[in-house]
């Protein structure tokens, strides 16, 4: 269908994006590897499917994203047909945040 994006260039990104310790160190390398408009789109698609995870209509998402709904369609069928990337990380966020609220009520009680 597209082009194998499994190169060694897109393997050394991915190693480099692995090395990443902090939200401050993600911002300093993304702002060197993407425009601002390329940072923000991605960002926007992430958001936009986050919320159709959360069952948001079209109409909610491109009002609070500015995404057309050919974005929300292109995300949405990521989400249907994709190779679940987005289901992976948005599970993966879900259990972090649920921890470390579990572990701030806890701290609490004590």
């Amino acid at each position: 269908m597209g082009k194998n994006i499994r190169t060694e260039a897109v393997d050394a990104l991915f190693e480099a994006v692995m090395c990443l310790k902090s939200k401050e160190e993600c911002y300093l390398f993304f702002e060197d590897v993407c425009t601002v408009n390329e940072l923000l789109s991605l960002s926007q698609r992430f958001e936009v499917a986050r919320m159709l995870k959360e069952k948001r209509t079209y109409l909610e998402i491109a009002e609070k994203t500015g995404a057309s709904t050919a974005t929300i369609s292109r995300v949405n069928r990521s989400l249907n047909y994709g190779n679940d990337g987005y289901e992976m990380v948005l599970r993966r966020m879900q259990q972090h945040d649920s921890r470390e609220t579990t572990g701030k009520n806890e701290g609490a009680a004590r």
